[in-house]
């Protein structure tokens, strides 16, 4: 009938449609990736769902193979702490103890003074491209940027990581092949860092997601319902699960390495003055008693409260807006602490975690999982 031939012509122009637009997403994922950011909040997930990694803006070229010996010097030093485990913090105060606290060498904002290889600052940069930047970009005050990162006055350059050795699988950094090279590593219970990334991706701004096809996605407009999302994402099988147990076990059958200080949240927090010490013998600093009361007062959340536009993560290598900051002000100067998953998620979340965690380690050594919930009680190495 009449009918049927009409149904069976509309079935073959929409099955032609669908393997049309098919083919236009396998061509664009393949020739020009970056165009799926540009479609409006959502197109972080076009960019996911093509098999591309996530997050968006993050790059492991820079340790892929051989590159670190193009740009990474014997005597720096790679703040490779988890996420959402106190890496602006170490950051900081890995600047504070190489400068002494001294006035004279600014900081000014995380990325100028200890620049993240891994992170591209536009969708149209590569690793090769933003190494080049790095040193030949200047700041819209007459500045070279690689005055603030680079400055012949430091002692040595500090580097920001998420990542963990490359031994370990999913892992990137090379520090057995670099024993000159300097990592501090810190963990953090991995229940507070999900209570944590629950504000944290609301935290950034409206043009920075732009940029990145609307990631990280804000709230959906319940705080259990937001925990949940970031538990999804973090759990086994999750775009971010990295930031886990794999990071942890990476770093922990590293820990006895010379060039590696495997540091907790937990007990960082508790012992700022202890922490401090600590970081600085590790990096070969001597302090005298009052550089190091000064550092400690400096590296302390109530001074860098004060001082909260210095972490925007701001992006001068962005070609559209080099003065694009990734989070809004205060979003990494948080009061943070131990035990924040008690308020951020319920009591079934918090449970269905634990369990997950178990299984997570079930092939670690027993006391790693317990390390990783509570820290050992003491910064001293």
């Amino acid at each position: 009938s009449s009918v049927k031939c009409g149904a069976r012509a509309m079935l073959k122009k929409l099955s032609f449609l669908v393997a049309l637009v098919a083919a236009v997403f396998g061509v664009v994922s393949i020739v020009r990736p970056q165009l799926f950011l540009l479609v409006p909040k959502v197109g972080f997930v076009l960019w996911a769902m093509t098999g591309h990694p996530m997050p968006p803006f993050l790059t492991m070229d820079a340790w892929e193979g051989d590159e670190h010996l193009t740009w990474l010097r014997d005597g720096d030093v790679v703040v490779a702490a988890n996420a959402k485990s106190g890496t602006t913090w170490m950051l900081y105060c890995a600047h504070q103890i190489r400068t002494k606290a001294a006035d004279d060498l600014p900081f000014r904002d995380v990325s100028y003074a200890t620049p993240w290889p891994e992170m591209l600052q536009d969708p149209d940069l590569t690793w090769a491209k933003t190494k080049v930047l790095l040193n030949t970009t200047v700041l819209s005050d007459g500045m070279p940027l690689n005055k603030y990162w680079d400055h012949p006055a430091y002692p040595f350059r500090v580097f920001k990581s998420h990542n963990f050795p490359r031994e370990a699988p999913g892992g990137s950094l090379p520090v057995r092949q670099r024993p000159g090279v300097k990592f501090l590593a810190m963990a953090r219970n991995h229940a507070d860092q999900v209570a944590s990334f629950v504000p944290f991706f609301n935290q950034h701004t409206e043009e920075y997601r732009k940029v990145w096809g609307g990631f990280p996605p804000g709230s959906v407009g319940d705080p259990i319902d937001d925990a949940e999302e970031r538990l999804g994402m973090l759990a086994p099988g999750g775009p971010l699960n990295q930031f886990t147990a794999p990071y942890t076990k990476g770093w922990w059958a590293a820990k006895q390495l010379p060039n590696v200080l495997l540091l907790h949240y937990a007990d960082a927090v508790k012992d700022l003055p202890g922490l401090v010490l600590t970081m600085a013998s590790f990096f070969g600093v001597p302090l005298t008693e009052t550089e190091h009361a000064k550092v400690v007062e400096r590296c302390s959340m109530d001074h860098m409260k004060k001082i909260s536009d210095e972490f925007l993560y701001r992006q001068p290598l962005n070609k559209r807006n080099p003065d694009l900051a990734a989070v809004q002000d205060k979003a990494m100067v948080n009061k943070g602490g131990v035990g924040t998953s008690k308020i951020a998620l319920n009591d079934a979340q918090r449970a269905r975690w634990a369990a997950l965690e178990e299984d997570m380690y079930a092939d670690a050594p027993p006391e790693l999982l317990s390390w990783v919930r509570s820290g050992s009680g003491s910064v001293n190495t």
